[in-house]
């Protein structure tokens, strides 16, 4: 399978709604819109991040949309994040993406989070060269409750 990051288009837009509207994958990421099915709040959060000077991706596998890939925030205190639609979890594509992304991006350090018992993101986090630095805790709008989070960082 060919993995690959371009420019998000106009019409990955309801791909990427769509995708973030499964409620396992929902769950599995925690920290969510507080109401991922409002489209007009999806719109306005990509139009703003699109004018932005974050880095945004949408991730093809063989030519298809499968998801996106983002660097977004301050110099510095950049984050990393990436969705990727669960029919296609646990064939390397968040992997394939995020060293991708890595590569885009050039600048470190590099930062990420994931809910602590999101064995998946966190495996794909290591596999780039990502460690962890500290534990938190926040509220995870998809589980409605406040859970515990992991910081990690790529250096040089």
């Amino acid at each position: 399978m060919q993995i690959t990051l371009r420019e998000v288009h106009d019409s990955d837009l309801p791909v990427f709604f769509r995708q973030m509207n499964d409620p396992e994958a929902l769950h599995m990421a925690a920290f969510t819109p507080k109401d991922p099915g409002d489209r007009d709040a999806f719109d306005a959060h990509w139009k703003r991040i699109r004018a932005s000077d974050a880095v945004h991706r949408t991730v093809l596998a063989d030519g298809d949309v499968v998801g996106s890939a983002a660097v977004y925030g301050e110099p510095g205190e950049r984050e990393v994040t990436y969705w990727i639609d669960r029919t296609y979890w646990g064939r390397g594509i968040a992997t394939a993406a995020l060293r991708e992304l890595i590569v885009q991006v050039p600048e470190r350090p590099l930062y990420a989070r994931a809910a602590a018992d999101n064995a998946g993101s966190l495996r794909v986090l290591h596999k780039c060269g990502f460690r962890v630095t500290a534990e938190a805790s926040g509220y995870a709008n998809a589980r409605g409750a406040e859970i515990d989070e992991l910081v990690l960082a790529l250096e040089a």
